[in-house]
């Protein structure tokens, strides 16, 4: 299925326009996920407010979490959120080991960053599927 990605600072304007038009997208079919969670104004009442499948933290929200156990907090509770609101959650900027054991721990199994792959065209992206 589709996904489609909506920033935070993207929605400022109008959040019940928004709402409705992702909305009539879920309608469609298409999942809805919140890109670089945790780097706008508002993104608890984007948590609350909207109709999302997934939520995606920001990789400077990700980037120290197995150096820094403030950073560890804020990822987990940012974790903790979404899931209990029934969202599925992304980790963005995932590039070490490390990091990644810390978010499944924690109830992140999706991912994104170089530890997985680094950004291909779409040659290459189908030549992995295939693979796959």
């Amino acid at each position: 299925r589709l996904t489609v990605e909506i920033t935070e600072t993207g929605l400022i304007e109008d959040l019940a326009a928004a709402s409705a038009l992702l909305a009539e997208l879920r309608g469609a079919g298409c999942r809805v996920a919140i890109d670089d969670f945790g780097t706008g104004y508002s993104s608890l009442a984007y948590l609350k407010s909207l109709p999302l499948d997934y939520v995606k933290i920001d990789k400077s929200l990700v980037r120290d979490i197995d150096g820094s156990a403030r950073d560890r907090v804020v990822v987990a509770g940012a974790i903790t959120m979404a899931r209990s609101l029934g969202l599925a959650v992304i980790a963005e900027g995932v590039e070490r080991p490390s990091q990644l054991e810390l978010l499944a721990a924690g109830g992140c199994s999706l991912y994104q960053g170089f530890l997985l792959s680094e950004p291909v065209g779409e040659a290459a992206l189908l030549e992995l599927m295939a693979r796959e």
